[in-house]
């Protein structure tokens, strides 16, 4: 199933402007998923499903990036691997991983972007327990994802990364794989579609969801007791960082707002030009930092 060498885009992205602005488009070229492989939320039936993949060129002086949907471990050579598959409950453990290249050895040679080589991402079926990671490479290439305690159900963990050689070099590839953790796993009904939330005493609102296809500009902004936040400081080269996750098959996009750095002085607002092609509601993690500290707000968000 992983012999196709085009990848499936829902969403890509491209710097529109000098701030960084990103556009969020649908595409249609490459596999469909495979019967049975629907993804829904919950913990049945997700084990071994891989059904999608990214690539996205790189370009400089970009101020934030956007992934797209990243569900296969594999594309054009390049693959993620693991030994594991299955991870313990309760604790926090290790995940061991590598990314090989068409030569079929560890890639050890990868560009940096928004401050990491690797970006990791953890999410179980029923789009809780999100956890976003900076992994460490030991000189072998190996990767090790320091995880929290993950709940039962099943996991999709995915590697961001933007490798220095081969025939991908500066291009952004998404890569995932599926592991399961033991237990009697009871999934989390997903929140209705909310315009806000709170986290730590800030209030982030986010605007409502658009039209899929559709351009328009997203923006968020953040509160606290009722005033504008104007210390937001930068957090991996920018005000915010924005994961979000399809409802139905966990699609990954991840985006930086395109406001210019300004020292510790970021916010009220945070602003994303935004085309996003896929309808349906989208599970939003929003991490940003003040006083030293990362925050993440979570809210559902509807796009029709």
């Amino acid at each position: 199933m992983f012999a196709s060498p085009r990848s499936t885009f829902r969403w890509a992205a491209v710097v529109a402007g000098a701030t960084g602005a990103l556009v969020l488009a649908l595409g249609a070229s490459g596999p469909s998923p495979q019967p049975g492989h629907s993804g829904h939320s919950g913990t049945a039936g997700m084990a071994g499903m891989d059904h999608g993949a990214t690539a996205m060129p790189s370009m400089p002086a970009m101020s934030g990036m956007a992934a797209g949907e990243g569900l296969l471990p594999e594309l054009d050579g390049y693959r993620m691997d693991s030994p594991a598959t299955a991870l313990p409950a309760g604790r926090a453990t290790g995940y061991p991983f590598t990314i090989t290249g068409p030569d079929g050895r560890p890639i050890t040679d990868f560009a940096v972007a928004q401050t990491r080589k690797l970006h990791f991402y953890a999410i179980r079926s029923d789009l809780t327990g999100y956890q976003h990671l900076h992994p460490t490479m030991a000189a072998d290439g190996t990767w090790t994802a320091d995880l929290a305690a993950l709940e039962p159900g099943d996991w999709r963990l995915y590697a961001s990364f933007t490798p220095n050689t081969g025939p991908h070099r500066g291009t952004e590839l998404v890569f995932s794989r599926v592991v399961t953790v033991p237990g009697e796993a009871a999934a989390v009904p997903l929140p209705a579609a909310a315009g806000s939330t709170t986290v730590d005493g800030y209030t982030v609102a986010l605007q409502e969801g658009p039209t899929a296809g559709m351009t328009h500009r997203l923006t968020v902004t953040v509160s606290k007791d009722g005033r504008p936040v104007t210390d937001l400081q930068p957090y991996l080269d920018s005000y915010a960082h924005l994961s979000a996750f399809h409802a139905g098959d966990q699609a990954l996009a991840h985006l930086h707002p395109g406001n210019a750095l300004d020292g510790d002085h970021g916010g009220p607002t945070l602003t994303f030009d935004a085309m996003i092609g896929e309808p349906g509601d989208w599970r939003v993690f929003l991490q940003f930092q003040t006083a030293g500290q990362v925050h993440t707000a979570v809210l559902t968000w509807r796009v029709a």
